[in-house]
């Protein structure tokens, strides 16, 4: 394995500051200063108190000091395979990212200096698509079908060894049902509870209120039934309130069965912003302190903003990113084609 590796990980992972005490005022605009610039496609990031951590194509991932506004970054190699990475996730002392297709490759900074493998599955039809944890101990990644089922693989170790949920307890997937490793939210995960988001032929939600022993699953009323439809993200403000985004990526522009609502947990969802809202959105996060009420959306054409929990929308950059973070009520990172942002909301 080589690993051009010249950072300490644990540094970065260490020294966020607290949360700026800031005007909780509307957006009306969105101020971005590009922090990371290079030939990459960035779909996963991770916010790690004021900092950032990411993981790409070509194998690369690497860390931003916002006090200090530095960047490093590594690549990472298993034997002659160069990953690419679609899934972070973080506790307080460790960083994970996981790669898609086959062999999937799982890895957390360990105590030698270098990043450790921790999982690998090797299977034609493996492709992971989002990763995220509940607490220091116990994290969960998600994936497309290898069997009847999704895959899913949970930690209760604080990562070191990650196993495999049997199809027996899993709801059966409908043929053609999958996901999409877009930006890294296809799984939202509150007190025991966690959500994952389904694509493509059918796009439901597949949810457990016991940390994964148990699973139910829920239908929604997004736009599917082909390969590229369905559902790309999702977020939950609480255990009742969420919202889930996709659309069809191969036709952005297009505004109809893309945005959809829950105030029940999931278990029922409501159509929004039908014909007037953004198209295709890739990523869809709520606004932190703000009630549940304002979203902001990213996607190939841009940055929306509703302050309606998500009826009406406003663009505040027509500049697209794959996959979006908040760090405060009004600042967060972004990944896209080619770079990664900071942004400031005004």
């Amino acid at each position: 394995m080589k690993v051009i590796y010249y950072l300490l990980i644990l540094v970065f992972i260490g020294c966020g500051s607290k949360e700026e005490k800031e005007e909780r005022s509307t957006f009306s605009q969105v101020e971005i200063e590009t922090i990371l610039e290079d030939s990459v496609s960035v779909r996963a990031i991770e916010v790690m108190g004021n900092n950032l951590a990411f993981a790409s194509n070509r194998g690369w991932f690497g860390f931003y000091n916002d006090a200090t506004g530095e960047f490093k970054v590594n690549l990472q190699e298993q034997d002659t395979l160069v990953p690419e990475f679609r899934a972070v996730a973080s506790t307080e002392n460790d960083f994970f990212m996981l790669s898609v297709g086959n062999p999937a490759l799982l890895y957390k900074t360990g105590d030698t200096g270098q990043m450790e493998l921790v999982y690998r599955e090797d299977n034609e039809k493996v492709f992971y698509d989002a990763m995220t944890f509940w607490n220091d101990n116990e994290g969960i990644a998600m994936g497309d079908p290898t069997d009847s089922c999704l895959s899913i693989i949970i930690t209760r170790d604080g990562g070191k060894t990650w196993n495999k949920l049997n199809c027996d307890i899993l709801p059966e997937v409908v043929e053609g049902e999958a996901a999409f490793a877009a930006s890294n939210s296809n799984i939202a995960v509150l007190g025991n509870n966690a959500w994952i988001l389904s694509g493509g032929m059918s796009s439901r939600i597949f949810f457990t209120a016991d940390k994964g022993n148990t699973w139910e699953v829920f239908e929604t009323p997004l736009k599917q039934g082909t390969s590229t439809t369905g559902g790309y993200s999702l977020d939950f403000y609480n255990n009742n309130k969420g919202i889930i985004v996709g659309g069809d990526y191969t036709q952005p522009d297009d505004n109809t069965g893309n945005i959809a609502v829950t105030e029940d947990g999931g278990k029922t969802w409501k159509l929004v912003s039908e014909g007037k809202g953004p198209g295709y959105l890739s990523s869809v996060r709520y606004v932190p302190g703000r009630g549940g009420n304002e979203i902001v959306g990213a996607g190939p054409n841009g940055i929306s903003y509703s302050l309606d929990g998500g009826e009406n929308w406003e663009t505040l950059t027509t500049r697209g990113f794959h996959t979006i973070r908040f760090v405060t009520d009004s600042t967060a990172y972004a990944g896209g084609n080619n770079r990664i942002a900071k942004l400031k909301f005004k």
